[in-house]
């Protein structure tokens, strides 16, 4: 009897207590190693970038000499850090708004395919698996190198044109090979996260769009731009950090064996190894600079997110 009173009662249930502390202790065992690398090698060195930018930090890590806000004084009167400040505000100003609208475009047509759209996808993807070096390099030497057999000047010289020394003299030619190479390396991600949000939209929205006669630009503006609002705005404040961080490709396509050129704005990272590389090893001085980078970015970031919630209101509405 008892037996079969066990049998009829099923399997024994172990109480939901213990299964969640099962389910915590697994949890904590698979992220605590990444939990721990973030805490280690991310915030504790954000921290202590934020203390040392106080004090006078040269060629040590465990300052004594408190400066307070003397760093930061520094840094904004300094005319080489606000004039590349200002500069990469315009450009962050100029390439946010043009890699948000290429890499959009590139999504909507890849989208909109019915034949090889996954070559598409990738083939517009893998630049950005190259190394920013190597195609600064690329730039610099087979496109844009300002000689005759370059296949830019090839293509003027086709066109009736003068040969453009794109990298040299005073002009401003740099700032398009600049712009096209950030360009072939950051449009494809992008349009990766864009592609995502679009296949996210609801096939029927645009069938009761069709049907009530909504077509091309309308159907952009009113459904698939709303849809897209949170990937807009991880697209833009991603864009607006790896403008301000922009260092790989302006130092490879710009160094010569003079130094980084004199008639080019240094990125601003350029100016943070100059004070922790030089003899000085002004660690305080770098930590400032980045603070106030990261500030900057903040803001802007804040600003933006501020006019997209203002933008959803009303639609709310």
């Amino acid at each position: 009897m008892a037996t079969s009173a066990a049998v009829r009662a099923g399997p024994v249930r172990r109480p939901t207590s213990t299964i969640q502390r099962t389910r915590d202790r697994w949890f904590w065992v698979f992220v605590g190693p990444f939990a721990a690398g973030l805490l280690v090698f991310v915030y504790v060195p954000i921290l202590w970038s934020v203390y040392l930018s106080f004090f006078d930090a040269r060629n040590t890590v465990t300052p004594t000499t408190f400066v307070g806000l003397g760093n930061y004084t520094y840094l904004l009167r300094d005319p080489a850090f606000v004039s590349s400040m200002g500069t990469f505000v315009v450009f962050a100003a100029f390439i946010v708004p043009v890699t948000f609208a290429c890499s959009l475009a590139l999504a909507l047509l890849v989208n909109r395919a019915r034949v090889a759209q996954a070559f598409f996808r990738s083939a517009f993807f893998l630049p950005t698996a190259c190394s920013y070096v190597i195609a600064a390099m690329i730039w610099r030497l087979s496109f844009f190198n300002g000689a005759r057999f370059g296949l830019a000047n090839s293509l003027l010289r086709s066109l009736g044109l003068e040969n453009v020394n794109w990298l040299g003299g005073s002009n401003y030619w740099y700032w398009f090979v600049l712009v096209t190479l950030r360009l072939w390396l950051q449009v494809g991600f992008y349009m990766i996260l864009f592609l995502a949000g679009l296949q996210r939209i609801p096939a029927d929205t645009y069938e009761a769009a069709a049907i009530d006669g909504a077509t091309g630009w309308r159907v952009l503006r009113w459904i698939t731009l709303p849809q897209l609002r949170s990937t807009s705005v991880a697209v833009v404040l991603l864009l607006l950090i790896s403008a301000f961080q922009a260092f790989d490709e302006f130092y490879n396509t710009l160094i010569s064996v003079g130094g980084y050129p004199p008639f080019a704005r240094p990125p601003l990272v350029y100016l943070y190894l100059i004070a922790l590389g030089g003899g000085s090893q002004d660690l305080g001085l770098g930590s400032a600079g980045t603070i106030i980078l990261t500030l900057v970015v903040v803001v802007i970031g804040v600003v933006q997110l501020k006019i997209f919630a203002v933008g959803g209101a009303e639609e709310r509405a």
